[in-house]
């Protein structure tokens, strides 16, 4: 049903700009006139902010970041009520059951959420839970779900909002391209000058830092990306409704495809029904890069040039690139078997078509723009007479532009005979045939397939046009392409190959053996050593390439694949590929397996194939030895100067903490990144860390990214930074234009500030304490994990952990090893499970043991580290803000409704430690005890949130039992009433799934 044109018109007339920035009673009753028992999210807010002016933030922060809600925050209130009445009223009208049950659930979390003391609200949620039917069930869970989803949206333009709001309370000689905040480079560039630091050693350093953001297929992004898209769109739509020069008509537009959008979001099945490949998952990698960040890159680099030029009063190369991108998504193969090197074949090829398309309709506009017939360089003029054939006689410009465009052609046509040739291919695209046809004669020129092909001509134009007068033109677009081939590239982004060290190990015990040289697996780690340091010296070969492919060595399949995993990574270009990770990496030898596999393959140092190979360090024994064998390999003269003088160790955050609990995990990490960069410099080596961090704090994650970086241990970033950003998070900082360049800023700004910071050296009581915590808080975090036969089977009948394969989320098994236990379980899936009910275990486990004593000394001791150490107090900080998340009800319920009687005293135990954890926290940070039952580090973001997760968690842990009380589907039990019964269950307790993991924000 359309609503009245009239209607629309009226309220969108009542909705102007100034009542969207500072909303009133009157405006707000006007957007919920038609839903007037929607319960309010105003209720939970302070009387003061409920209305009124909005402030000026001095240092905007994201919502979840802020310790509470203030009046900055009444616009984003004012925006989530009107989605949720939107909303509200696609559900009134498609099912009146599922509304009312909608409201009522959403009320009790409300008065749940502003009388904490009160166990009345949650007692009536979990009443309501048991009365209300599967098919009704669905239906609230799929609201809930869209409902916080959009939430998310309204604060993903809320956090522009609060940078633009800031720029606006500035005097106006204080404006400049980039937001005036600390965690910016504007910002950072005038701490640094006010330091007394010169604007020549600013420039340098920053021309200098080297960034590169790795995007990785690990599943942790719940949503559809066609559902993503669509609310992608309600946050731009949010911003163009803030235009003070709408006119009315053009604001009742904008809230019809609101409204819109949100009853298609209703109208799709926002569950995934098939499992998606590699190819799939690489193809979402490249939807981010063409939709978002192929605009933004160029966007930031434009105003940070320009930032360096009113601050600096220098001008930013057009080709820096402080920041660059890499991928997993199509090389990560440990434990997952459908990563095969045909696989890795066709993402490569597929993301060079994708790059060479984006650049031909770069150079198509280009060649729309530059119709110059005059003024030319003697480089541009040489240039042009090398081009044989073109109509374009005078506009040289436009005679090497068109010759480029038809080698870009050759070069899109090349990349799709090659994925025709892939039979199985996954991926789907238009072919040139019927696009580029025009561009006749891309039969006679060779392919782009190396960035410099393409940025030498394009240098050329650009320095042509600035030497000629037209220095505005070349700031244009010339400058924008330029910029992207000095950060895509022509493969969009290079792709690092990851596979676990055992793989290595029985592919060269496979050669030994055949080789009749003995079992390479069962040689000690000497042994090891002197054969591979006598390989690589020696020139013949091991074996013949071809004897693989003919299986003449009668290879284990396994062992095959991953042989040809360096035949595949010897044929293809340097540029498709960065590193090359060793998973599980424990030992010297353990590069060198890889570094012999790579020169049996053609792959060395003199043709420029040879990968660099990082080891991952993960475990907190395998960290621990990691400066020992940094030590080895760099006293191998041969080694060394195979590398050229720089090394990348890759630092394991989720699975050292799943292996040793936070604490351990954080110190370990610590003293050997410190001890690596002391053994790196002995030896003169540029050693650079690559941070393996997921999205949520017990897998390394921090919101706070600035003070992140700031925090790292001194001498350890040098201005160089590799990390992973995965699954939600690329969402959350990629999502859309406006926030990939804040992301961008943040972490360009960082770098540049960590470089000159003078870092806190930890006293030796405190590395001493540090000692104690760790020791103490690991040993707790094993007993529990380890050593408690109650632990497995709890976590698996109190979490939905056994249901998460269900969700469809990535290519990957949860499990390394299908038959294992919690040691095999992916620290994901792992993370994952403790989230969604709420308590958060893998995080904080362990740490109360540590940080609790009752020695008045120790005490003391961790007061001045949380006062005077970044490092420590960040990590604190971090565990407070995972522990506000936690609920001491809801996992109660989770145990009351699915443990075994034997197994609930083990459940109690964890929840009693949760609340000696909350303790311990404020005992060392001197936080103020904040009453309530279940919260007692309260977060602005919860406050929005909670009402809603609160519902979804009493409901899921109701359909849990239900279903596991269901009989097998495989039963003779299951009637096909009772069959369709279940499928519906499953369906809902996959969108509580997703719900949760929307509502925590950082899920995996």
């Amino acid at each position: 049903m359309r609503l009245n044109l009239s209607f629309l018109l009226a309220a969108a007339s009542l909705q102007s700009a100034s009542a969207r920035r500072a909303p009133t009673a009157n405006v707000a009753s006007s957007k919920r006139a038609f839903l007037k028992n929607v319960p309010s999210i105003q209720s939970l807010l302070p009387l003061h902010i409920r209305g009124g002016n909005v402030p000026v933030l001095s240092s905007p922060q994201s919502l979840t970041q802020a310790s509470t809600l203030d009046s900055s925050d009444a616009p984003l209130i004012t925006d989530i009520e009107m989605l949720s009445n939107m909303l509200a009223e696609v559900v009134l009208r498609e099912n009146p059951v599922v509304y009312d049950y909608y409201t009522r659930f959403r009320k009790l979390g409300m008065d749940r959420a502003a009388n904490p003391n009160d166990p009345e609200p949650f007692q009536l949620m979990k009443q309501l839970a048991i009365d209300i039917g599967p098919r009704d069930t669905l239906g609230v869970m799929k609201t809930f779900c869209i409902a916080l989803n959009l939430v998310n949206a309204a604060e993903v333009h809320h956090r522009m909002r609060l940078i633009r709001e800031n720029e606006r309370g500035l005097e106006h000689v204080h404006v400049g391209p980039l937001p005036m905040v600390e965690d910016g480079i504007r910002g950072t560039m005038e701490i640094l000058l006010e330091e007394g630091n010169s604007k020549d050693k600013i420039f340098e350093r920053l021309l200098r830092q080297k960034n590169e953001i790795v995007l990785t297929a690990h599943p942790t992004e719940v949503n559809r990306k066609t559902i993503l898209r669509k609310y992608r769109i309600i946050s731009e739509l949010l911003a163009y409704l803030e235009r003070p020069d709408l006119h009315p008509f053009e604001r009742a537009e904008a809230l019809n495809n609101l409204r819109g959008i949100i009853s298609a979001i209703w109208g799709a099945d926002e569950i995934r029904r098939v499992k998606p490949t590699v190819q799939k998952e690489a193809a979402g990698g490249c939807a981010v890069i063409e939709s978002v960040l192929w605009d933004a890159v160029p966007s930031y680099l434009r105003k940070l040039d320009a930032q360096c030029r009113v601050t600096l009063g220098k001008k930013l190369p057009v080709d820096a690139a402080p920041v660059k991108f890499a991928s997993w998504i199509g090389g990560d193969r440990d434990g997952n078997p459908n990563c095969t090197p045909e696989v890795t074949v066709e993402v490569v090829t597929h993301q060079r078509l994708r790059a060479a398309k984006l650049f031909l309709s770069d150079l198509n506009e280009l060649y729309s723009e530059l119709a110059i017939s005059s003024r030319f360089s003697k480089e541009l003029e040489e240039l042009a007479a090398s081009v044989k054939q073109s109509d374009d006689a005078r506009e040289k410009y436009r005679r090497v532009i068109g010759h480029l465009r038809k080698r870009l052609v050759r070069t899109i046509k090349e990349c799709e005979y090659k994925l025709h040739s892939l039979s199985d291919s996954a991926i789907h695209f238009v072919s040139a045939e019927k696009t580029y046809g025009a561009l006749e004669g891309w039969e006679d020129v060779e392919p782009i397939m190396k960035s410099d092909d393409l940025m030498t001509p394009m240098r050329i134009i650009y320095d042509s046009l600035v030497q000629t007068g037209f220095e505005l033109v070349a700031d244009g677009l010339v400058s924008d392409i330029i910029r992207r081939i000095a950060v895509f590239g022509m493969t969009l982004v290079p792709l690092d190959i990851r596979e676990e060290s055992t793989k290595h190990t029985l592919a060269l015990d496979a050669i030994t053996r055949y080789l009749g040289m003995g079992s390479y697996k069962e040689w000690d780690e000497e042994a090891r050593l002197n054969w591979l340091q006598s390989e690589l010296n020696n020139k013949r070969p091991l074996f013949r390439i071809r004897d693989i492919e003919q299986n003449i060595l009668r290879l284990d399949p396994d062992v095959k694949k991953t042989l040809m995993v360096f035949k595949i990574a010897s044929e293809l270009d340097p540029e498709s590929l960065g590193a090359y990770v060793i998973s599980q990496g424990q030992t010297a030898s353990d590069v060198l397996a890889v570094m012999l596999l790579q020169k049996q393959f053609g792959m060395t140092k003199a043709n420029g194939k040879l990968m660099r190979v990082v080891p991952l360090f993960e475990t907190l024994n395998d960290l621990t030895n990691s400066p020992q064998q940094l030590e080895k390999l760099f006293s191998m003269t041969s080694y060394v100067g195979s590398i050229n003088g720089k090394q990348e160790v890759m630092v394991g955050y989720s699975d050292s903490a799943k292996d040793a609990g936070r604490l351990a995990a954080c110190w370990a990490q610590y003293t050997a990144q410190e001890a690596m960069a002391k053994v790196a410099g002995k030896y003169g080596i540029e050693l650079t860390f690559f941070h393996g961090k997921g999205g949520t704090v017990g897998r390394g994650g921090n919101p706070a990214l600035y003070r992140a970086i700031l925090s790292h241990p001194p001498n350890t970033i040098n201005g160089r930074f590799r990390v992973t950003e995965q699954g939600e998070m690329i969402r959350q900082n990629f999502g859309t234009k406006e926030i990939s360049e804040r992301s961008l800023d943040i972490y360009t700004s960082a770098l540049l500030r960590e470089s000159f910071t003078k870092r806190v050296e930890p006293k030796q009581e405190w590395r001493d304490q540090m000692d104690r915590i760790s020791e103490i808080s690991c040993a707790a975090y094993r007993h529990t994990v380890r050593d408690d036969p109650r632990f497995v089977p709890y976590f698996r009948q109190a979490t939905p952990e056994l249901e998460l394969g269900r969700l469809n989320i990535g290519s990957r098994p949860s499990k390394r090893n299908p038959k294992g236990g919690v040691e095999s379980l992916r620290a994901i899936p792992w993370t994952f499970a403790w989230a969604q009910t709420r308590m958060h275990l893998s995080a904080w486990l362990g740490v109360g043991d540590g940080l609790k004593s009752e020695n008045e000394e120790d005490k003391r001791i961790l007061r001045e580290m949380y006062e005077e150490w970044p490092w420590f107090r960040e990590i604190i900080s971090l565990i407070s803000m995972l522990l506000s998340k936690t609920d001491f009800s809801i996992t109660k319920n989770y145990d009351d409704l699915l443990v075994d009687p034997d197994l609930m005293s083990l459940g109690n135990e964890v929840r009693n430690k949760l609340v000696e954890t909350r303790q311990a926290v404020i005992d060392v940070s001197g936080a103020k005890d904040i009453s309530g039952p279940h919260v007692q580090l309260m977060r602005a973001s919860s406050i929005i949130r909670n009402p809603y997760v609160d519902s979804i968690n009493v409901v899921q842990a109701e359909i849990l039992k239900v279903l596991r009380n269901m009989p097998e589907d495989d039963s003779p039990d299951l009637t096909p009433e009772l069959k369709a019964i279940k499928s519906i269950r499953n369906d809902a307790l996959l969108l509580s799934i997703k719900g949760i993991a929307q509502g925590m924000k950082n899920s995996g």
